[in-house]
């Protein structure tokens, strides 16, 4: 097999024997890879792997003295989208047991070699894969336009003539199909793939199409039944953790999300995610834990999220630690600085002085900082996370007088916007540490949000239907409630019948107009839910 390409090729070398290193150094070079990077931590391999592009990389399972490991490096990678689709990664270990070969055929690992092996046995894998890449190349290059209906439709073709890599593509048309929004349609290919192959990964991606669908009851049991079989599938426990937030089951999301980290003690995620929930639920000294091992392995990374940073810097003020908290907000400090555009940065930033100043017992200093952070929810881009932040400094300010009608106006407006189902109404009340003023003006909201809602369903049902969207559209346009927004979306559609082409028209374009502007692009619960994260998913490279 012949790769003309080879000699232009870049390959990083994660390896941390040294002897090791040179040896497989010496293999890459005789097999005709023009450049070899060598390097020696994990650590160190992530943060290259972000700030540049390799066309092979090569990295050890195993790695001495460490708790992160090869597989999570490449899990991590691949789940935030770091690794281009043309970047061949292999893997290297010293021995297999079976469980290890198919966790790393699930994670869709372009080549697996285990140790003694040959440089010939070494070249085979590596020209193989980049020939899947070139066949493959159909398929991808859509992807990574951004057509993916294209995409879809030449995966899909692939995986239903059984052409080479069907098995693959298949996968990929599934994903693709949650991605577009066709639930129903991405279980219908899942299904099929287990009935040709019953994988983890498939059952793990039936049960995401199931909770996309609505059907939670059936994805948990699809959920349960994995980790009954496989306890240590930290895919489920993650998938679990987030299916149990969305249900306001925190104390179990906790439980999953505490399994799954420990099963992948290496995931950077995964900490955060633990960190962060133990923290709102008041596991203080877990989140403490926690979030100082996420820093430790790596703030530089760009999957290190400066929300966990605030979050200890939190915990440093209620222990009255100044020094600490000093010292956490030089490194929040740090983000806006690498990422000046970004007003979450500044925010979090502003929010840390907060606590610094009302440490040093500077009282109007920093009752002037939170009006300004308060005063910004009443901004376009003011967002759930931003919502949480103030309400963490609310119940932390100095002496009673912030506690007053403005602050249940703040309540008020931070409840009506962000009250889109009981989990978010839930979590602002954790935040706020579970204060009178607080829960009385969050739970008056969630009532009010659902009652607009079924009003508004209900006047349709009587025939009524501009009426019930006009009126529908008019709080959500001064509630700015995603939950009302989407769903005049979604009632224009059912009773489009009901109107005349016109007016559906109106009511539809502005609908999908206030949805762009006010509803937000992922629901984020302390930093646990990202667009980009999909347990279990097949992760599309980029």
């Amino acid at each position: 097999m012949l790769d003309p390409d080879l000699h232009l090729a870049r390959a990083l070398l994660i390896e941390g024997n040294p002897l090791l290193r040179s040896i497989t150094t010496s293999q890459l070079r005789d097999a005709g890879v023009g450049q070899v990077v060598p390097c020696p931590r994990v650590r160190d391999a992530r943060l290259l792997l972000e700030r540049e592009k390799y066309d092979i990389v090569v990295c050890n399972r195993e790695f001495e003295g460490s708790d992160i490991s090869g597989q999570d490096l490449l899990d991590e990678l691949r789940r935030e989208q770091l690794l281009p689709y043309s970047t061949v990664f292999l893997m290297v270990t010293s021995s297999a047991t079976y469980a290890q070969v198919v966790e790393a055929a699930e994670s869709a690992l372009d080549g697996f070699l285990v140790r003694p092996y040959t440089s010939a046995a070494l070249t085979e894998r590596l020209l193989e894969a980049r020939n899947r890449k070139r066949v493959l190349s159909e398929v991808m290059k859509p992807l990574e336009a951004g057509d993916l209906e294209t995409a879809f439709a030449r995966a899909l073709r692939r995986f239903q003539e059984q052409l080479p890599y069907a098995s693959y593509c298949g996968r990929l048309a599934a994903e693709l199909l949650l991605r577009m929004g066709r639930p129903e349609d991405a279980a219908k290919v899942f299904q099929r793939m287990l009935e040709l192959q019953p994988a983890t990964w498939a059952r793990l991606g039936l049960a995401r199409a199931e909770l996309s669908s609505g059907r939670v009851t059936t994805a948990r049991k699809i959920i349960d039944d994995i980790l009954a079989q496989d306890p240590g599938c930290a895919d489920a426990q993650d998938l679990l953790g987030r299916t149990l937030v969305e249900r306001s089951d925190f104390a179990g999301a906790l439980q999953a999300y505490r399994a799954a980290c420990e099963q992948t003690p290496g995931c950077l995620l995964r900490t955060q995610h633990a960190g962060a929930l133990a923290f709102f639920l008041g596991h203080h000294r877990e989140a403490m834990t926690l979030l100082m091992r996420a820093r430790g392995m790596g703030v530089q990374s760009r999957l290190f999220d400066a929300l966990s940073l605030f979050l200890l810097a939190l915990l440093q003020f209620d222990a009255k630690d100044t020094d600490a908290l000093r010292e956490t907000l030089q490194l929040i400090t740090g983000f806006p600085r690498r990422y000046v555009e970004s007003r979450r940065l500044a925010r979090l930033e502003e929010a840390a002085r907060v606590l610094l100043a009302c440490r040093a017992e500077s009282a109007t200093a920093a009752q002037e900082r939170f009006q300004r952070l308060g005063a910004a929810s009443e901004e376009d881009d003011f967002d759930i996370e931003g919502a949480q932040v103030v309400l963490c400094l609310w119940v932390r300010m100095p002496g009673e007088s912030h506690r007053d009608a403005d602050t249940g106006r703040l309540a008020e407006s931070i409840g009506l916007r962000f009250c889109t189902n009981k989990a978010m109404a839930e979590f602002f009340i954790a935040a706020a540490q579970g204060h009178s003023v607080v829960t009385t003006a969050i739970r008056q909201c969630q009532t009010r949000i659902n009652a607009i809602a079924e009003e508004a369903m209900e006047t349709c049902l009587a025939g009524r239907v501009t009426e019930g969207l006009d009126k529908l559209l008019q709080q959500g346009r001064s509630t700015r409630n995603a939950r009302l927004l989407e769903l005049a979306g979604v009632l224009t559609d059912k009773h489009a019948s009901a109107m005349d082409e016109a007016t559906r028209e109106r009511l539809k374009a502005e609908s999908e107009t206030l949805a762009r502007q006010y509803a937000p692009g992922v629901t984020q619960i302390a930093g646990i839910q990202r667009s980009s994260r999909s347990p279990g998913g097949l992760m599309l490279r980029r």
